[in-house]
């Protein structure tokens, strides 16, 4: 009988059948953190993805998504730069800028690439400027930052409020991993977002307040376009109390993963938190 039950377990007949190997979840150094399938929606990495964060210049995608919603938006049209936008970037020792020029006549199309590429707050404000409401700037201004935290509340961002329209608050400006991740999947929908956002570099050519035309030179701060197999956006983000962000996408034999990193240590260690979140969200 001992032979025999010797001969029953050499040939696998109580082995334990083989069982499928998981990803362990990474470790990222960024305080929160958020993967998801865009095509499903499913979650599938969480850290600290409700707690509420400030969000630097991630707060564009939003700024961009109140401007793709407009009735009846034509891409085309000009907006004039005023001084005022220029002042703005001076006078906030955080801001980036698109380097607009005062007079120069840009279209809302090149003001969504000056806003996503460089992270123009410039162009923040222009935009904020052209589609709110109100006889004055401040006012239109105002009308504007209703409207990002109307379409959050639209979208259903419980943990999202903002107080302007670039992400250099004055705080109460802040926002979450997962709330995040949902509006960039919001914008994703549209596709002058998706365009925008994939763009490395772009040169467009605006009109000067005498007639002619000048060649805007934008490069994409999204470090992952190009050294990330696959990346399709969307957005980065920092400041002294956002620190190190980025909203990020990418898609791989038709799956396409969609997160976000807030509060990171630096530029280089949100792209390996961001790179290890969408390594792991391909494999699960």
């Amino acid at each position: 009988m001992a032979v025999a039950a010797s001969a029953v377990l050499s040939a696998g007949a109580f082995a334990a059948p083989a069982q499928a190997t998981t990803a362990a979840a990474p470790t990222i150094t960024a305080a929160g953190g958020f993967v998801m399938n865009n095509g499903t929606g499913k979650s599938l990495y969480t850290k600290a993805a409700d707690t509420r964060r400030s969000t630097g210049s991630t707060t564009k995608i939003m700024t961009a998504r109140v401007v793709l919603a407009q009735k009846n938006l034509d891409l085309d049209s000009k907006v004039t730069v005023q001084k005022a936008y220029s002042d703005y970037i001076v006078d906030n020792d955080w801001a980036s800028s698109a380097k607009l020029i005062v007079g120069d006549k840009v279209t809302v199309r090149q003001l969504l690439y000056g806003l996503m590429l460089p992270s123009g707050c410039d162009a923040a404000y222009a935009l904020a400027d052209k589609f709110g409401t109100g006889s004055t700037r401040d006012a239109r201004v105002k009308s504007f930052i209703g409207q990002m935290n109307s379409t959050a509340k639209s979208l259903g961002l419980t943990n999202t409020h903002f107080d302007s329209f670039d992400g250099i608050g004055k705080g109460a400006n802040y926002s979450t991993p997962r709330d995040l991740t949902k509006l960039a999947g919001s914008a994703m929908k549209y596709s002058t977002f998706r365009t925008v956002v994939k763009t490395k570099s772009t040169t467009q050519k605006v009109t000067t307040s005498n007639g002619g035309y000048r060649n805007m030179e934008w490069t994409n701060t999204n470090g992952l376009l190009g050294s990330y197999s696959g990346t399709i956006g969307v957005k980065t983000g920092s400041g002294p109390e956002a620190k190190y962000c980025l909203v990020f996408a990418a898609t791989r034999n038709g799956k396409t993963v969609i997160g976000t990193v807030l509060a990171d240590s630096s530029v280089a260690a949100r792209t390996a938190s961001a790179k290890k979140l969408m390594d792991y969200g391909f494999k699960a």
